[in-house]
């Protein structure tokens, strides 16, 4: 057998037992807390990576793929296609780009402002289409990250009621870096019982079932604190150049 096939079998296997063994810890974690393992969906985070690796994901049973930008997105979906798998997008979005997403993404995890929502709104009334989107929680208060305050979002939650074309699922945050996985604990559990003040509103329209909450850091605690999504890349498909991390 040629040198190269070697290598992408061993990559293939690889990727394949990486999956594997982050499903199962995505099992035991929602044991130990009383839950369903299959509340909980695995958000293969593939930003960079290259399409034989996801492809060897999919193969593996992942469902749902990830992305952090348009072009790549674009480009992926395009080899790739659409059958056995969703396509979310997890990363930032200029409202200049809402035009692109409708035909790309299943769902979008970081919808961070109300004037991002209305964007989205107006595209999707024009298209005649909704999109499913998470509303993106700034828990940390940083003022390097977008999101929603969480006073914000109780105060305005409203207001999204009113935009038809956004099918409002639930939360997504991303914490402040900690040292050790049980230091994001405080900011997973904050979302959660922020979602809970946000159920209790009774809000016509709007829908909370999901929380997609955790990276290969501290997936497991999210899981424990109620993630119904976790965003997982570098357990799947190996660490990226330290300027690409994340996830």
């Amino acid at each position: 057998m040629p040198e190269t096939e070697t290598h992408n079998s061993d990559k293939v296997l690889s990727i394949a037992q990486n999956v594997a063994r982050v499903q199962e810890r995505i099992r035991q974690a929602a044991l130990r807390v009383g839950r369903d393992p299959a509340s909980v969906r695995l958000v293969a985070a593939s930003k960079t990576v290259d399409t034989a690796r996801i492809r060897a994901a999919i193969a593996a049973g992942v469902t749902i793929i990830g992305e952090n930008y348009l072009q790549e997105a674009r480009d992926k979906i395009g080899q790739l296609g659409r059958h056995g798998v969703e396509w979310h997008l997890i990363g930032t979005l200029q409202r200049n780009k809402v035009r692109y997403m409708f035909d790309l993404f299943d769902m979008m995890h970081s919808l961070d402002s109300l004037a991002l929502a209305e964007e989205i709104n107006r595209r999707g009334e024009r298209l005649g289409r909704c999109m499913a989107v998470l509303l993106e929680v700034n828990v940390g208060g940083e003022l390097t990250k977008s999101g929603f305050e969480a006073q914000t979002l109780l105060a305005e939650a409203h207001k999204l009621s009113q935009l038809k074309h956004l099918q409002v699922q639930g939360l997504m945050t991303i914490p402040p870096p900690t040292v050790h996985a049980e230091g994001a604990r405080p900011f997973y559990r904050q979302v959660r019982e922020l979602r809970e003040r946000l159920i209790q509103q009774e809000i016509e329209g709007l829908e909370w079932q999901e929380l997609s909450m955790g990276m290969t850091a501290d997936f497991e605690v999210a899981i424990e604190e109620g993630a119904t999504l976790v965003r997982v890349g570098t357990a799947i498909f190996g660490a990226r150049p330290p300027a690409e991390q994340h996830g």
